[in-house]
């Protein structure tokens, strides 16, 4: 792990976006795992993960559609894919829209909803 790294994904926890902060307090810190928030792995800092699932959730700001966003995202989940870490993806617009549909999909990936 490089520490510059680990500085970085400090600052990102004391600066959550609203969504990450919403997806946090109001779903992720009451499940039943443990969930690191801005947690280094690899060359890589992942929103939220859960070891115990081995699962990485990102949420996507508009800066992950533009430029070189889509390939830097499809190489951090190969990577994460490489490493047995499955990747779900949510879009900050369906954090503000859709927000009940995105907690029962992390339950259902969790094993905690039925399909």
């Amino acid at each position: 792990m490089e520490k510059k790294l680990i500085g970085f994904s400090r600052v990102l926890r004391k600066n959550m976006t609203k969504e990450e902060r919403h997806l946090w307090y109001d779903f992720l810190k009451g499940l039943p795992f443990t969930v690191n928030r801005q947690k280094v792995l690899g060359s890589y800092i992942a929103d939220f993960f859960i070891a115990s699932k081995k699962l990485v959730i990102e949420l996507d700001g508009s800066q992950h559609f533009q430029g070189e966003g889509p390939a830097h995202d499809r190489e951090r989940d190969e990577w994460f894919r490489a490493n047995g870490i499955t990747v779900l993806r949510y879009t900050n617009l369906q954090i503000n829209r859709e927000f009940d549909a995105v907690c029962r999909d992390i339950m259902r990936h969790l094993g905690l909803a039925e399909e």
